[in-house]
């Protein structure tokens, strides 16, 4: 069992940035495909960005794609999203997710263990 949380979100207004994290409880933090996902109020979840164990490769939601970078710190078992140039359509509850398959296979949403969320709101 991963046990993820999040943090790092908030309020911001357009054009600002926020650096979420995701903690995994994990000592096996290494093993997984690392992922971001969102959701907004009446939308479906949406694929931000994944990155493989390793770190070596990214992939993106064409949505966020120059925008945000995400990347890892396996020594303290979290992972980031760098997010810039935000838009007030960012806003949505922000999920990270693992899974133990490779990250080039993750935007589905087929992810193995899922944390609670952070809330980012971007004001126009």
């Amino acid at each position: 069992q991963v046990h993820l949380v999040e943090s790092g979100g908030g309020l911001v207004q357009a054009g600002g940035s926020l650096r979420l994290s995701c903690a995994a409880s994990e000592h096996t933090f290494s093993k997984y495909t690392m992922a971001w996902f969102r959701q907004a109020p009446g939308k479906e979840r949406e694929f931000v960005a994944a990155i493989s164990w390793s770190g070596s490769s990214t992939y993106y939601g064409d949505s966020v794609k120059g925008r945000f970078t995400i990347s890892r710190d396996n020594a303290k078992n979290t992972v980031y999203l760098q997010m810039n140039s935000l838009k007030p359509e960012d806003t949505a509850l922000y999920y990270c997710a693992a899974a133990l398959r490779p990250a080039d296979t993750v935007a589905d949403g087929s992810a193995d263990y899922w944390g609670q969320g952070t809330q980012v709101t971007v004001s126009s």
